[in-house]
């Protein structure tokens, strides 16, 4: 049986750590334990290259040494047990010396083979004996690069690699190997204090390497690139102790969800697109989502120095009005606004600039100051008066091998000292990340001004750090919203009649038409001379989804003779029942309400424009199940068709409480029927003028077979 959504589920209070689990032993060792050859070697030279000051034990069974580090042939031989283990042998061995390690109490280890989950039936089977082996010590992998943490100098890590210690620091987690590696490299100025590889997450999941880092109060904020969510359940608990620790994440997701559409039927499960359903958990779990490597270095480089930002107002100068005029384009596109200048700050503005310049956000303030200080403090202190949640200094550094680069450290100076004084967020902004240099970078960091690589990614890294703030601040409002693990589709499963469904939905309190079902057109010709026409006609039976889709629908019926003519044509068609309904007229606006499940987020709730509009247009919100009443109104007045809904040119204004009095509805049947449920959908929801309710025309409703009606 498959569970959709059990709000009984017990979830784990956020700010509660299982002791048992705690990983700090794992990641911050003093003792660590190499099991193997040349890659052992590698490690040695890194864990010497970037400081590690504990013990370095080598296992192997033929060699004396490794890089003068003496051998023993067995673990059992080791002096100690270690806090850390590298296990770089082939898979089958990795095995027994596991159960080795664990037996010697180690403190965890990483796994560096391959060949287990990954390399299909038989390596699965290897990664259960392989979990066996290991009991309850944790570790890394199978399939794992490796771990280095920055902070104490612990690079148990197999090649080299290119960041440098740190005394506080963003945190990464990644699935791959070599974008760890690549991330390493990076020349953009952000600290790292952690750089974890997952593989096969055997043991240590996303969710428990988060939890494990929010541990160490020197990590600033997380950042995560994700291939696949095992448990999604988890990694929303983890997100919500980062946001109760202060701790901000960000992620990038490769790749779209696996929705399995193939098996949907309604529109529902279609219209959610490939990655609209990760979007809407990572919304529900205040995780910031970005679409790019570089994006998410510069956006953890910003969090890292301000944290989340409180609005998506900021303030922009620059001495140029080209730049300004990027900036403004990028701004608007992004989801962000400029701060508004009150009449004081404008006349503040007016006094300190150059003649030719004109006072607004975003400032282009020339040059005629290049070099000033004194004047150049005055602007940016006048611009900060504004209290943007963020300001920007446009500036881009000149090649340091060919240009002089004395101009710019006057601007420096006058920026922090303006920011100092006002105690503002302050960014410094390089329109192309070749023109930020590394060591300017760190240098800003050091200064507490985020610097920001690439005028696009800096200004997506700002609107990712704005939705943090408000996704936090969401969240603080739903904290009674859980997504638990669900089980995943199958293919199976019966849907149930139109006229069934309606009125399974009507118990709920979903309003629908008068109607009845008939199964001769005779029956169907004096069933709508007693509704009273005009009727709407359609095929109606187990077997038909999506009845207009099979030429089974006729509306507008105005007659007995229309609809026996009707009536003839949908027989022949369809083969079908036919279901007789009293017309709705009087529309305002058409919405598509349904729920579907996704195998790994879980049940969610999509609200769109309905009818004919419903695929065409993509005009739809997507919310993990169960959304509160103000997610569902926002979602609501978020979507284009409410211009005709507030009664646009004239129309009728629609009754806005009733459609979303009818999507509460909807979401209680789905919620209720949550064991069986695996698609519904109401489309269209007639939205009528103002009073006068919503009604629900149509209705799919597919649940596992068998279920109770």
């Amino acid at each position: 049986m498959i569970r959709l959504v059990n709000l009984t589920e017990s979830i784990p209070s956020a700010g509660t750590t299982n002791p048992s689990r705690s990983l700090l032993r794992l990641l911050q060792p003093r003792s660590v334990a190499l099991v193997g050859g040349s890659a052992c070697a590698e490690i040695i030279r890194q864990c010497r290259r970037i400081g590690f000051s504990g013990r370095l034990c080598v296992v192997h069974p033929h060699l004396a040494e490794i890089e003068g580090v003496p051998a023993v042939a067995t673990v059992s031989e080791l002096p100690e047990a270690p806090d850390a283990a590298f296990v770089a042998v082939n898979r089958h061995a990795t095995i027994e010396v596991m159960a080795a390690l664990a037996d010697r109490g180690a403190g965890g280890a990483v796994c560096y083979a391959s060949g287990f989950a990954e390399a299909g039936a038989a390596g699965s089977r290897l990664q259960d004996q392989l979990a066996a082996a290991a009991g309850s010590m944790p570790y890394f992998g199978p399939n794992c690069h490796g771990f280095i943490n920055y902070l104490d100098g612990a690079a148990l890590w197999p090649e080299q690699h290119g960041a440098v210690r740190e005394e506080r620091g963003a945190a990464l987690i990644t699935q791959s190997g070599n974008i760890a590696l690549n991330l390493t490299m990076q020349r953009r100025g952000l600290p790292l204090a952690y750089v974890l590889t997952l593989g096969n997450q055997a043991s240590i999941d996303l969710a428990d390497a988060i939890e494990a880092l929010l541990e160490d109060p020197r990590v600033t904020t997380i950042g995560l690139h994700v291939e696949g969510i095992d448990d999604a359940a988890a990694l929303e608990r983890a997100a919500r102790l980062a946001r109760d620790r202060g701790v901000p994440l960000a992620v990038l997701k490769a790749g779209g969800s696996e929705l399995g559409t193939r098996l949907a039927r309604s529109h529902t499960a279609s219209m959610a697109g490939d990655d609209c359903v990760a979007d809407a958990f990572f919304e529900r779990a205040g995780i910031a989502r970005v679409r790019s490597l570089s994006v998410l270095l510069e956006t953890l480089k910003l969090l890292h120095v301000h944290g989340a930002l409180e609005s998506r107002e900021i303030a922009s100068m620059s001495s140029s009005g080209g730049e300004a005029g990027l900036t403004a384009d990028l701004v608007i596109g992004a989801g962000l606004q400029f701060r508004q200048l009150a009449p004081a700050i404008t006349a503040e503005l007016e006094a300190a600039l150059p003649p030719l310049a004109n006072a607004s956000n975003p400032l282009d303030y020339h040059n005629f100051n290049w070099g000033d200080e004194a004047a150049l403090t005055a602007i940016y202190s006048a611009m900060l008066r504004a209290r943007a949640a963020i300001t920007l200094l446009i500036l881009d550094f000149p090649r340091a091998d060919r240009c002089r680069e004395s101009g710019y450290d006057c601007a420096l100076r006058a920026f922090a000292s303006a920011g100092r004084m006002a105690s503002a967020r302050l960014a410094v902004v390089a329109t192309l990340a070749d023109t930020l240099p590394e060591h300017r970078a760190r240098e800003l960091i050091g200064m507490g001004i985020a610097p920001l690589a690439g005028l696009d990614d800096a200004i997506s890294a700002i609107a990712a750090a704005s939705r943090v703030g408000g996704l936090a601040r969401s969240a603080e409002t739903t904290a009674h919203l859980r997504t638990p693990q669900v089980s995943p589709p199958n293919a199976g499963g019966q849907t149930i009649p139109e006229f069934d469904a309606k009125r399974m939905l009507a118990q709920f309190g979903v309003s629908i038409p008068d109607g009845c079902r008939a199964d001769t057109v005779a029956q169907a010709v004096a069933a709508a001379e007693a509704l009273g026409f005009p009727v709407a006609l359609k095929a109606c039976g187990p077997n038909v989804e999506h009845a207009s889709e099979v030429g089974g629908v006729a509306l507008g019926l105005t007659n007995a003779d229309d609809v026996r003519r009707a009536g003839n044509s949908v027989l022949e068609l369809t083969g079908a029942q036919l279901l007789v309904e009293r017309m709705v007229n009087d529309g305002v606006a058409e919405l598509i309400v349904g729920v579907a499940r996704d195998p790994v987020f879980g049940a969610y709730l999509l609200v769109g424009s309905g009818g004919v509009l419903a695929e065409l247009i993509g005009d739809r919100r997507i919310m993990p199940l169960p959304a509160s009443l103000a997610q569902i109104q926002q979602a609501m007045e978020s979507l284009r068709v409410m211009r005709l809904m507030r009664g646009y040119r004239g129309r009728p204004v629609a009754d806005v409480a009733a459609a979303v009095s009818a999507v509460l509805a909807i979401q209680a049947f789905a919620l209720a029927h949550r064991d069986h449920l695996l698609e519904l959908d109401v489309n269209p929801l007639i939205v009528r003028p103002l009073g006068h309710g919503a009604v629900a025309v149509d209705a799919l409703i597919r649940t596992t077979a068998g279920a109770p009606s």
